[in-house]
């Protein structure tokens, strides 16, 4: 991108003369900074506004006014970045990744953030790895998006499983405070107090609790202030369950299809194929109503639908597909139709060599088989993925007052989702990030 600045003092009214070619550096503005011409997309879900100012100081967004009627006056020292003829929109949020540690999670962290995402949900996670990294990213430290996590809960089976020992490698799994097991006579204001204790956003509710359990821990946890993330479906509690406990998201679009299973697998080891035919013939009664109560309580849909995409490219092995990325899609669509809010979510990783985040696979899969309006891809994969984190306050769109979080890309999203591949500079929290900095990771490298 050819970036134009110019640092300009005001003496009453000044009129600006851009065309001094200056490098951008990468770091926080020590002065006020204009973002002069570009068409803003605000992450609400409205039109494009064209030729537009947006004011920044330090990290904070202060002003947004078409360039047009921009008054300098009064701003002192300002620094100038011309966008004319770019596309801005807030800063990307993945609502579900698990980071990995050390190189591997650094390296996603910065195809992450180069890639225009300022802020994650890391949904499980050994946090004695992530939160370092949390705390480098969040003081720009390393070039990493802003990471919101989960504590996890299970019950005792879960934790027999060998897949859930890596969270706490060194120690009986279950008994850490950021994955515990919890039984029936599970002391619940300590266990959640334990998981408060280790920095968390929220408490992700697993596997293999039953429906008063997971109701209990949902309103303890929100009693301490927390969050709540649950799986769609905990088996053996269904989905209208969990969403009826009160959690505040729920992740993974074919797991509501559960709601028809009777009874329903009563561990996540003993998951097996959705009903099919059950949603063979339109909208199925059961889902209608379970989108509907989803709504009615404000629950986002953490859909992840890349997920089962990645599932149909991989050979079945003989067994058949607990779901398909098609009815992932049409599970997705209806929920959206019925106005439940809908998150973009990966739960995934890509080669570390590819140049974009699973991300933008799911962005895409919105669009093109979910059908979604691009405006309304852009608002999930904004506004919904703060809301989901319980950031909407300071991210999510561009607004005055809110993080100085921006995307800015070559071409007009709105036209094409996939134009989101044009980026040239991200902005996190008032800290500049051109894409041309960045290189993928060698292929076999981290």
């Amino acid at each position: 991108m050819a970036r134009r600045m110019l640092a300009v003092t005001c003496r009453g009214a000044v009129a600006f003369v851009l065309g001094l070619l200056l490098l951008t550096p990468v770091g926080a503005a020590a002065q006020p900074v204009i973002y002069l011409g570009a068409h803003l997309i605000d992450g609400t879900g409205g039109p494009l506004r064209r030729d537009m100012a947006i004011v920044t100081d330090g990290e904070r967004i202060t002003a947004i006014v078409p360039a047009r009627k921009l008054a300098i006056k009064g701003l002192g020292a300002v620094e100038v970045v011309d966008l004319a003829g770019l596309y801005v929109l807030p800063g990307l949020i993945d609502s579900h990744e698990h980071l990995r540690p050390g190189a591997s999670g650094k390296a996603m962290m910065r195809r992450d953030l180069y890639s225009g995402i300022t802020a994650v949900r890391d949904l499980a996670n050994d946090l004695r790895d992530l939160q370092g990294l949390v705390a480098a990213s969040r003081s720009g430290e390393i070039p990493g998006p802003d990471i919101y996590y989960a504590a996890l809960m299970g019950g005792p089976s879960l934790f027999e499983n060998p897949r859930m020992h890596g969270l706490s490698t060194g120690f009986k799994p279950g008994i850490v405070p950021w994955a515990q097991a919890i039984a029936d006579d599970a002391d619940l204001p300590a266990a959640v107090a334990r998981a408060k204790g280790t920095g968390a956003t929220a408490i992700k509710i697993y596997a293999n609790l039953p429906p008063p359990l997971v109701a209990a821990i949902a309103a303890e946890a929100h009693r301490q202030g927390m969050l709540v993330w649950a799986h769609a479906a905990v088996f053996p509690t269904k989905p209208r369950q969990v969403v009826e406990a009160g959690v505040d998201a729920v992740s993974h679009v074919c797991d509501l299809a559960y709601q028809v299973a009777n009874p329903p697998p009563q561990t996540i080891g003993d998951r097996f194929p959705v009903d099919f035919e059950a949603f063979a013939h339109g909208d199925n009664a059961e889902l209608t109503a379970l989108f509907a109560e989803m709504r009615r309580r404000g629950v986002i849909l953490d859909a992840t639908n890349r997920t089962y995409a990645e599932g149909d490219e991989r050979p079945a092995g003989g067994r058949p597909r607990n779901c398909t990325a098609e009815l992932a899609a049409r599970l997705t669509a209806q929920a959206f139709r019925q106005g439940v809010d809908i998150s973009t979510g990966t739960d995934g990783f890509a080669p570390p060599q590819e140049p974009f985040p699973p991300l933008y696979d799911e962005i895409g899969f919105l669009a093109r088989k979910v059908r979604m309006p691009p405006a309304q891809v852009i608002r999930s994969a904004t506004l919904v993925g703060a809301m989901a984190a319980g950031r909407q306050a300071e991210m999510g769109t561009i607004e005055a007052g809110k993080l100085a979080n921006l995307m800015v890309v070559r071409a007009n999203p709105l036209d094409d989702i996939e134009a989101l591949r044009t980026v040239v500079l991200t902005v996190k929290r008032g800290r500049r990030y051109p894409r041309a900095d960045y290189q993928p990771a060698a292929k076999g490298g981290d």
